[in-house]
């Protein structure tokens, strides 16, 4: 396919005029050539570019004809140059014109937030992919249910704040999730895949890489020998196949794509871009590999980019580990593995081992 056609059958795909037949194979395109599947994400930011541009245009021109039409009718007049009327004018009346002036600089401001306020977001901004837990209950799916009663340790008197997910690096109960997810909380839960509750504090948080380490502080807790994954420190290919595990909702959901484009939003380079369905829920959890080995952790998605979602690069996770053993010399017994059991399994006994490892975030604040 030559470049000229490449771009007419991406801009007719981003617009809706593919038939079935032929979107479909250009989505199983995207999927196989990483190069296509980035011009189409650049191409449609162009579009809501230039669209956002002529919006602009538009609006500016209706605002001259308005000013027209009401220097036309007399309601405003134009600006005069007759300095013997306006200094006399101005002495006389100057304490009129600044109480006047004020008002005019409220309303002014009033007016800008209203606009603020209704006008949607710019659509070329990346959102978290943190959901609000005042829909998350305490849930138990059918595993649960064949166990005791399980008594919730939500805080009767706090308020619900924000949900994600988190993942262990160390069995002793030391997870990884995304600092947005547990940002000015007072309490924080996780849950495992069987409905079970524990308790747990922030051991470290850095706010910029947007890393949060998390330790479980409950005695109902029990310590996991080994975990079947490791934490890669290198980089990955793209088009390299991932897969996620997370809580979108309160069951833990998968997802598969592929890696996009071996930085982030704008350039950044703390992140991948992966292709992958992602919901508000999905922050904070592990990107694998198809080895099994973690090499990332979602954190954003773009939502004018179909399937343009951003994860954290793994490496990052070491340096967190590191950073806070040298704030908190508590924490050298803290080991992340450097083996992955899973290499050569499918992708099902892969999910089997992994998914007790993977919690469900919820965090509260007074």
């Amino acid at each position: 396919m030559d470049d000229i056609l490449l771009l007419d059958t991406t801009e007719r795909y981003l617009k809706g005029e593919l038939n079935a037949e032929d979107r479909a194979a250009f989505e199983q395109l995207r999927q196989t050539i990483p190069e296509v599947d980035q011009m189409v994400v650049e191409h449609n930011m162009f579009l809501n570019q230039i669209n956002a541009f002529g919006q602009n245009r538009e609006y500016k021109h209706h605002l001259h004809e308005v000013h027209n039409n009401l220097e036309e009718a007399g309601v405003i007049s134009a600006t005069t140059t007759d300095e013997g009327k306006v200094v006399p004018l101005w002495k006389r009346y100057k304490k009129v014109i600044g109480i006047a002036a004020t008002i005019a600089s409220v309303t002014a401001l009033v007016i800008s937030a209203l606009v603020t306020y209704f006008t949607p977001a710019n659509k070329g901004d990346i959102v978290q992919l943190n959901r609000k837990i005042n829909q998350v209950m305490h849930s138990y799916n059918v595993q649960s249910k064949q166990l005791n009663e399980l008594k919730s340790k939500v805080p009767m008197y706090e308020k619900a704040l924000n949900g994600g997910t988190s993942f262990l690096i160390d069995g002793s109960g030391f997870l990884v999730t995304n600092a947005h997810v547990v940002k000015g909380s007072s309490t924080i839960l996780v849950q495992n895949n069987k409905g079970q509750e524990f308790k747990a504090i922030i051991a470290h948080i850095d706010n910029v890489k947007d890393l949060a380490i998390l330790k479980i502080d409950d005695e109902d807790f029990k310590s996991f020998p080994s975990l079947p994954y490791r934490i890669r420190k290198g980089a990955t290919d793209l088009g390299e196949p991932i897969y996620t595990l997370g809580f979108p909702k309160d069951e833990i959901v998968y997802n598969e794509g592929y890696m996009s484009a071996k930085t982030g939003y704008n350039g950044d380079t703390i992140s991948y871009q992966i292709a992958v369905s992602a919901n508000p829920g999905n922050s904070g959890g592990p990107v694998f590999n198809r080895n099994g080995e973690v090499i990332g952790i979602l954190s954003t998605s773009q939502p004018t980019a179909q399937g343009v979602v951003f994860a954290i690069k793994s490496r990052n996770v070491h340096q967190a580990i590191d950073s806070l053993k040298k704030v908190d010399t508590t924490y050298q017994n803290l080991k992340v593995s450097s083996v992955s059991n899973l290499k050569g399994l499918d992708r099902v006994q892969q999910i089997k081992q992994i998914q007790d490892c993977v919690f469900m975030v919820k965090s509260f604040t007074k």
